[in-house]
């Protein structure tokens, strides 16, 4: 199959070979991948992606998969309008 054709990450369209020319440039980190590629920051916050990138990774580092570190996963954030920090009201409160 067509590297082109293998979608890595979903969210941010990313194929196979996007992502084996991002490590031929030297983004060899799942941080940097993510920050110049936006890997893992789509709707699924990485959990499609993010075990197939570390295996990709390991694959081209030549170093075991345990070796890497995983993305940091944190919780998606509800918006919290100013006023309501300015009056000292929580998020609970607004609505």
């Amino acid at each position: 199959m067509n590297e082109k054709d293998i979608i890595v990450c979903r969210c941010s369209d990313i194929s196979l070979y996007d992502l084996k020319k991002l490590m031929e440039q030297g983004y060899t980190s799942f941080v940097e991948l993510k920050q110049i590629a936006r890997i893992g920051m789509g709707p699924c916050q990485g959990r499609t992606c993010s075990l197939l990138v570390l295996k990709e990774l390991a694959k081209f580092l030549d170093v075991p998969f345990e070796t890497l570190t995983p993305p940091t996963v944190r919780p998606t954030m509800s918006a919290l309008k100013l006023k309501m920090i300015a009056k000292g009201k929580n998020n609970e409160e607004q609505r």
